[in-house]
């Protein structure tokens, strides 16, 4: 078998992870919130209408904070349509999914069921059709304590206590043609800037994420991320960005769609930087990925003005459960510019929970890698040394077989390894050591792995794709050998118990 020589100290480190790494993001779109999170009438639905089930399976993802509303919904939604009696709120069409939007889940709803689970919201102002006077007046409702009419309003509605939501996106995706209100670079930057400061004159502890490129593949990239920045430098906390992967045939390239997420965030971070460096600014310009994941987009159907119809209901395979995790590494490797991300998204909609209405909650493929880093992964991530063989590819050009990432844990003092062999052929033997940390035991090895690669999880069958346990007895010391599966996604976890 081919070795990987892996060294780890705990001197070298990129950076701590901030728990918000592991956000998710609920729009409006699909089934995503009707019949996902919300769902009266559902057997475990709870007085206020919210699934008990799915609510179950985001604690276990551990997700601290959660993006509201959208997404492209957000650039035609008049977020005051969402508050008051329900029976007295407007259905409107929704033009972004061609779907009917009744209204039944708004801002206070979503709060409730934030609150609930102890997450963290991550709210969005509409930039397409709305204007900054408006965004202002979103902030008062949510964060202004009374005694003034949009925080009297929201008291009016039953919230006596402020939301103080502390983090803002400033539009979404304004550089794509197919977003309702799309702008250039130089509009979106003069009106994000104008929103910024009346946003903050409301409440000045807010955060605010700017809209960088929707793509890498957009043909303003990354030009579109130096003239925004230019123009909100000192106004945000953080540029944000998408980035979406699909299997188009070539496994190889699909599995290295980690080179691809790494040379997308090393242009945002560099193009912040030259801002940085042309304005002479002391602030270092954060990153907010705030939409990833695998997303079959050439799939995509809609409907015509249906309520809470199925679109973009992926169904996850293992492949994509491996390509998910290697992504994942990608993340942690970036934990220095990267401070927050959001899996889009949550529920039934491109998601790792999938529900069937009137009935139970499923975990896909992608659930599980995504357990065990955001439950795992905190610490602080090491700038690991590895050798390993080439994969060549046609997309990425020649990539490493193993994609990896270990975090430490001074807390409990542990150590989690996690790697996805690419390799089709053969297994690999991870040569691991650990000097400066003294002897390791290994707690876990758990593998994601199987012999067809197409498996999936359905009502039928939820547990065809999961993870297994590998035998690690008597493996201890500060060299320790592990084996990882041919195409495979594994997480080790050990504890240090010696320095």
């Amino acid at each position: 078998m081919k070795r990987v020589t892996y060294f780890a100290d705990k001197n070298y480190k990129i950076g701590q992870v901030d728990p918000k790494l592991f956000g998710s993001f609920i729009e409006h779109l699909g089934r995503a919130v009707y019949t996902g999170i919300y769902e009266p009438g559902h057997p475990t639905a709870d007085e206020d209408g919210f699934r008990k089930d799915v609510m179950d399976l985001v604690k276990e993802l551990n997700v601290p904070i959660v993006r509201y509303p959208g997404g492209n919904f957000l650039s035609g939604y008049d977020w005051t349509d969402g508050i008051g009696p329900i029976e007295n709120r407007p259905r409107r069409l929704d033009l972004a999914w061609r779907t009917t939007e009744p209204n039944e889940v708004g801002i206070d709803e979503f709060m409730k069921w934030a609150n609930k689970l102890n997450i963290e919201p991550m709210l969005a102002v509409n930039l397409g059709t709305g204007t900054p006077k408006e965004a202002g007046f979103f902030v008062e409702y949510c964060n202004h304590p009374g005694n003034t009419y949009w925080s009297d309003l929201r008291i009016q509605n039953g919230h006596k206590d402020p939301y103080n939501v502390k983090v803002w996106c400033l539009g979404n995706e304004m550089d794509g043609p197919w977003q309702i209100g799309q702008l250039s670079a130089e509009d979106y930057g003069k009106k994000a800037r104008e929103t910024a400061k009346i946003m903050k004159w409301v409440d000045p502890t807010i955060e605010l994420v700017a809209c960088g490129s929707s793509s890498a593949e957009m043909p303003t990239f990354p030009e579109w991320d130096r003239v925004v920045l230019e123009h909100l430098y000192e106004h945000v906390d953080y540029i944000s960005c998408h980035r979406y992967y699909e299997n188009l045939g070539d496994t190889n390239d699909f599995l290295g769609s980690f080179a691809d997420m790494d040379n997308f965030i090393k242009t945002i971070a560099s193009t912040a930087d030259y801002v940085q460096a042309k304005y002479r600014s002391k602030k270092k310009m954060y990153i907010s990925f705030d939409e990833w994941n695998v997303w079959y987009q050439k799939k995509v159907e809609l409907k015509d003005w249906e309520v809470a119809p199925p679109i973009l209901e992926d169904i996850y395979s293992l492949l994509d459960s491996l390509v998910f995790g290697g992504l994942m590494c990608t993340l942690l490797q970036h934990v220095d510019r990267v401070k927050m991300a959001s899996l889009a998204q949550l529920v039934n909609v491109i998601a790792p929970i999938f529900t069937q209405k009137g009935g139970p909650a499923i975990k896909q493929a992608i659930f599980y890698p995504f357990y065990q880093v955001s439950n795992y992964g905190r610490g602080e991530v090491l700038n690991t040394l590895v050798e390993a063989p080439k994969l060549a590819t046609n997309r990425h050009g020649d990539i490493p077989l193993v994609q990896s990432s270990t975090t430490y844990n001074a807390e409990d003092n542990t150590l989690s390894i996690f790697a996805l062999n690419c390799s089709e052929d053969e297994d690999l033997v991870l040569d691991a050591q650990f000097r400066s940390f003294g002897s390791v035991q290994v707690i876990e090895h758990v593998v994601m792995d199987g012999t067809d690669l197409n498996a999936v999880n359905n009502f039928a069958n939820p547990d065809n794709v999961k993870p297994r346990n590998v035998d690690v007895s008597n493996k201890s010391g500060d060299h320790i050998e592990i084996t990882l599966p041919r195409m495979s996604w594994n997480m080790i976890r050990l504890q240090c118990t010696s320095n």
